[in-house]
């Protein structure tokens, strides 16, 4: 394997983990949100898919999709707000927090070791030309 197929296959890492990054961001800016309207839902968590993706030299890794969390909603005892419904429940959104972190810290350490790897060829390949002068 050669250092530009290295780079090429961080790289795509590197932006698989960014987008990830994003899609958590997004979750746990919302992790307190509610129905808008009785009986309607809140925000539904995100989940970034990856497919592998050939590359020259190897295997990269792609976002396949941003999907929808299908897990239920937490109900919360809540008469007095306005998107109650008939019950006094109130659908909260499907995000933990403590999961989201968790994920974020993961994806995390996942672009740094993308980066370290794209730093080691680049001084791999900074080494090769000073030997060669």
């Amino acid at each position: 394997m050669d250092l530009k197929s290295v780079t090429q296959i961080s790289a795509s890492g590197l932006k698989a983990q960014s987008l990830r990054m994003r899609v958590i961001a997004e979750n746990l800016a919302n992790a307190d949100s509610v129905a808008a309207t009785p009986g309607g839902d809140p925000y539904r968590r995100k989940l970034a898919v990856f497919r592998s993706d050939a590359l020259d030299g190897g295997e990269g890794v792609k976002v396949q999709a941003v999907a929808r969390d299908r897990s239920e909603f937490e109900r919360i005892y809540d008469p007095g707000h306005p998107a109650a419904d008939a019950q006094g429940y109130l659908k909260q959104a499907n995000v933990n927090s403590l999961i989201e972190t968790t994920d974020m810290r993961s994806a995390q350490r996942s672009y740094e070791a993308n980066l370290n790897a794209i730093e080691a060829a680049r001084g791999m390949t900074l080494r090769t030309i000073d030997l060669l002068k």
